[in-house]
């Protein structure tokens, strides 16, 4: 089987049909083209704002807003029960799938993916931890102590 050769040719002038001829002639075959040219530069558009909403809430019907998604506070709510419990996230992911609690994405809870909430669990926790039903929720463990 014959080797290839390629060269790559940097033209100091336009091509003309006479070179192409005479690189023929010499056995090449001409395989590429590549053409530049030199253009404004227009300034860089930004990219639409995009953000993902955070888990809990949702778009309002609206769609100026956001408001509480029921069955994600819920969750986050028993996340948060567990965790003050000092539960692993092993268990938190358990009980959040035998509850029927499914990740935004459709899947079962894992320790990483409820390990990943906590940022979010930082930051709607005194919003949860002043709600009337946390309060509720935590009258039994204080009757324990």
């Amino acid at each position: 089987m014959p080797k290839l050769q390629r060269v790559r040719e940097v033209p100091s002038a336009p091509l003309t049909q006479d070179y192409v001829s005479q690189k023929t002639k010499e056995g090449w075959k001409l395989t590429a083209v590549e053409w530049e040219r030199e253009v404004e530069e227009s300034p860089a558009q930004p990219g639409p704002l995009t953000e993902e909403v955070p888990y809990g809430l949702r778009v309002a019907a609206d769609c100026s807003h956001l408001e509480e998604n029921t069955i994600e506070k819920q969750a986050l709510v028993l996340m948060m029960d567990l965790i003050v419990q000092d539960a692993p996230l092993s268990l938190v992911a358990e009980e959040l799938n035998r509850k029927g609690f499914r990740t935004r994405a459709g899947a079962n809870w894992t320790p990483g993916s409820v390990f990943d909430m906590l940022p979010r669990l930082i930051q709607v926790g005194p919003r949860i931890f002043s709600s009337t039903e946390w309060t509720a929720r935590t009258r039994h463990l204080f009757r324990m102590a």
